[in-house]
C-alpha cells in the first residue's frame, strides 16, 4: 500500500513538521518514506507545502503530481492542491481558516476545525497536530501510536506541557473523525 500526500498551508502553520511526523511514524513501522519540503518566498507567512510518501515498497521518486491524499490549512492552499487529488482520493481542510466549499464532487472531503480544536486546548500552534491526528485516523496511513512516538520524538528536548498538549491535540482530531 502507499499513500502519497501533499500538506500545504501558510508557513507558520506547522505544514512541513506534520509531514517530517508522517515520515517518522512511517520509518518507526518499518515502511519507505519520503519527504519534500517546498517553500515559498517567505517562509514565514507564505506558503508552504511538503510531499510525503509512505509506502510498503521502495519509493522511485519523492515527486508526486497526483495525490491521494491532500491536506490543506489555508485557502489559497485548496485554491492550488484541490485540482490534482486523485479520483476518490481524499481532502482534509481546516474549516477554521477555509470557509468555502471545494468544487469537486469525486473526492471525499474531511472539514476539521482544527483551529477550534486547538484553541479550545489552549494554543493555537497545536492545530497542525488536530489535522495530522484526524488524517491518520481516517487513512491508516500509520498507526495513532506510531504517530505519537513520532511527535515525541520529533520534539525531544521541548517541555513535556508541550508535548502533553500535541498528544492531546492529536487525540482531539482523531475524536473529530469519530475515533
Amino acid at each position: 500500500m502507499t499513500h502519497s500526500i501533499i500538506i500545504s498551508g501558510f508557513g507558520g502553520q506547522g505544514v512541513m513538521l506534520m509531514g517530517q511526523v508522517l515520515c517518522q511514524a512511517g520509518m518507526t513501522e518499518g515502511k519507505h518514506v519520503t519527504w519534500l519540503p517546498s517553500y515559498g518566498p517567505e517562509m514565514r507567512g507564505g506558503t508552504a507545502n511538503c510531499t510525503v510518501i509512505i509506502s510498503d515498497e521502495p519509493v522511485a521518486s519523492p515527486v508526486v503530481d497526483s495525490p491521494e491524499e491532500v491536506v490543506v490549512m489555508n485557502i489559497p492552499s485548496l485554491l492550488k492542491f484541490e485540482p490534482i487529488v486523485r479520483r476518490d482520493g481524499y481532502l482534509f481542510m481546516n474549516s477554521s481558516v477555509i470557509d468555502r466549499e471545494p468544487k469537486r464532487q469525486d473526492i471525499k472531503t474531511i472539514k476539521v476545525p482544527a483551529n477550534e480544536i486547538a484553541d479550545q486546548l489552549g494554543n493555537l500552534r497545536v492545530a497542525n497536530m488536530v489535522m495530522l491526528g484526524a488524517f491518520v485516523f481516517t487513512t491508516k496511513c500509520v498507526n495513532i501510536e506510531s504517530l505519537i512516538d513520532a511527535m515525541k520524538y520529533k520534539l525531544k528536548g521541548k517541555d513535556s506541557s508541550i508535548i502533553e498538549l500535541n498528544v492531546e491535540a492529536i487525540k482531539q482530531g482523531v475524536r473529530h473523525v469519530g475515533g
